[in-house]
């Protein structure tokens, strides 16, 4: 039995969608008719908060996908100790590649570190998945394309070899079915370090419009972060993004295709595949055909 935490998100969901059939595969989540899962998955409800859902979705467990989010809270400890206390053998946690960045020291750097060591010191066995930036990030400008046909962005000549989150997703499921990844820690990148000029203009070709690139101030960046994030975490996102000027974030790993056996997905593969959420392709550069989803 495969536990998925995560999985109304969006590399939960990528897990659930691509494990093999004939598994046997139960989700674990706060709201289960949220899922959307292939049929014959079991969906139980549970918290990461509430010891006895725990328990009772970590039951008959062998493997397990650990996705938290509450920055800085204990849900990683909840689930581990639970998790050791169910027999579970051995856990997959999503992590982030700034954990191996010497210069990293921010808050979300140092929860994912927190969690990483708890893992180490569980005495399960465990895989930790270290990602780049999500392509999926970009979804965030989605709205002022539609209305504005503009991108804004903090520093955005500096390059991220941002990751697709069906790549995160393909070598989770290798972690998850395949012997020899115990102890093991899978730095996830896409295949060229991109910025974020250069993502808008793809984008805008694919839209057969042409896209304005708006470079925000440190101010403004931050009074955008802070209205959407606690004061702390909108500052570690701030470090973050210097640290990409810096370019601690342009160097490309090859995990995804020794693992999977299929190349990274660049970014223009992934704008091809979810162009709709930034609004109807027109002119020549406009998409035909289904998505790509493999």
């Amino acid at each position: 039995m495969i536990l998925v935490t995560g999985a109304t998100g969006t590399i939960g969901g990528e897990v659930l969608r691509r494990l093999p059939a004939g598994l046997g595969v139960r989700v674990m989540a706060r709201d289960p008719s949220q899922v959307r899962a292939p049929a014959g998955t079991e969906v139980v409800a549970g918290d990461y908060a509430d010891q006895r859902s725990l328990e009772r979705a970590l039951r008959g467990v062998s493997r397990a996908f650990l996705l938290t989010s509450r920055i800085g809270g204990d849900d990683d400890a909840r689930f581990v100790g639970a998790a050791r206390s169910a027999g579970v053998r051995h856990l997959v946690r999503l992590s982030a590649a700034a954990v191996a960045d010497p210069g990293a020291d921010d808050l979300i750097t140092r929860w994912h570190r927190a969690g990483e060591d708890l893992l180490r010191g569980s005495g399960l066995r465990w895989t930790v998945l270290r990602p780049r930036a999500f392509m999926s990030n970009t979804l965030s400008w989605a709205a002022s394309v539609r209305s504005e046909r503009v991108v804004r962005a903090l520093y955005g000549s500096s390059a991220n070899v941002c990751v697709d989150p069906r790549d995160v997703a393909a070598v989770a499921v290798c972690a998850l079915t395949e012997d020899g990844h115990e102890g093991r820690v899978h730095t996830l990148t896409g295949p060229e370090p991109i910025s974020a000029v250069e993502q808008t203009a793809q984008l805008g070709r694919l839209l057969g419009t042409p896209l304005r690139f708006e470079e925000l101030s440190l101010g403004q960046a931050r009074a955008a972060l802070r209205g959407r994030h606690p004061a702390a975490v909108a500052e570690a996102l701030l470090a973050s993004a210097e640290r990409q000027r810096a370019g601690t974030k342009a160097h490309v790993a090859d995990t995804v295709v020794r693992l999977t056996g299929r190349p990274a997905r660049p970014f223009l593969t992934w704008a091809e595949d979810h162009i709709g959420a930034f609004g109807a392709p027109t002119g020549r550069h406009a998409l035909s055909g289904s998505p790509r989803t493999g």
